[in-house]
């Protein structure tokens, strides 16, 4: 199978197209060359910028496009238009970021999506909420505009790939060449030992996913042309916050000394979100139970 990624050298597109070389397929790469330009060597790769000029890709043809790094509803517009008749299997990185309105109970692939950005307002309704001519989303109003635009990309790409698109979205994407630290920093501070400060309670709920896993699914995917979208969580058991730092402490034969604070108390001293303790996380618990 020949197989175009954009990016693909930082880190979800990278062991994407790890998996597809050890799956035996063609890889073409598309980026700006910035990015660990040496990285592999024996692939195909074509330099552009897809915000920009796509012409590099004119008259060429791919099995199938993996996306993990569309965040622009225009480049996404102009990227899968542009491949629509290129191509026969179209596969959107999106977030589980999209979701609105999550509270406490676990949350599948039909629960409300943020309202689409400025693109598509004419389709909405005044409420806010939005259904496709195909009637498969719902969506409710939201301020956050880097959820919107997302969402606005997802629905781009069922539009102009219809019947040939799959959407995917992740929550926590932990594993080699991960640079935010939101996992690797609890590995790293529980192996110090002494007393470690610990946001939340032991039985706090947790989904990560580890992103050879991520990768290999993606190309799995790929391969048998499935369609629709997707939560894609893991593991596929209950997994508390207590239980990955006990992890942490076995493997480490660590003797650190855990601190459980509440949320409050962190944001009385300024902690915030993501900041310099990963991963306290305020979003509703719904959001890290997704069923899959």
């Amino acid at each position: 199978m020949k197989i175009l990624v954009f990016g693909g050298t930082l880190f979800l597109g990278r062991h994407v197209v790890e998996a597809a070389l050890a799956r035996g397929h063609e890889v073409t790469l598309f980026n700006r060359g910035v990015t660990n330009p040496d990285l592999f060597p024996d692939v195909e790769k074509i330099k552009g910028d897809r915000g920009d000029d796509l012409s590099a890709l004119r008259g060429r043809r791919w099995d199938a496009v993996v996306d993990p790094s569309g965040y622009s509803p225009t480049i996404v517009r102009s990227s899968v238009e542009f491949l629509a008749d290129a191509v026969d299997h179209y596969s959107l990185v999106s977030s589980i970021d999209v979701y609105v309105d999550a509270g406490n109970e676990p949350i599948d692939e039909n629960w409300k999506i943020a309202a689409l950005a400025d693109e598509n307002a004419k389709r909405m309704s005044n409420d806010g909420s939005f259904i496709d001519e195909k009637g498969i989303w719902s969506r409710v109003s939201t301020d956050d505009a880097g959820t919107s635009r997302k969402a606005l990309c997802e629905w781009i790409v069922q539009d102009v790939m219809s019947g040939r698109a799959m959407v995917y979205r992740p929550g926590v994407i932990v594993g080699p060449h991960d640079r935010t630290d939101r996992f690797t920093y609890w590995v790293r501070r529980v192996s110090q030992g002494g007393k470690v400060l610990v946001p939340g309670s032991p039985d706090r709920l947790q989904q990560i996913m580890d992103v050879r896993d991520l990768g290999e699914w993606n190309v799995h995917m790929a391969e048998s042309r499935q369609i629709g979208v997707y939560n894609t969580e893991g593991p596929d058991y209950p997994l508390t916050m207590g239980q990955i730092l006990d992890e942490c402490k076995r493997v480490t034969d660590s003797d650190a000394e855990l601190v459980w604070v509440d949320g409050e108390f962190l944001e009385e001293h300024g902690e915030e979100s993501y900041d310099r303790m990963p991963p306290w996380l305020k979003e509703p618990l719904g959001l890290r139970q997704m069923n899959c």
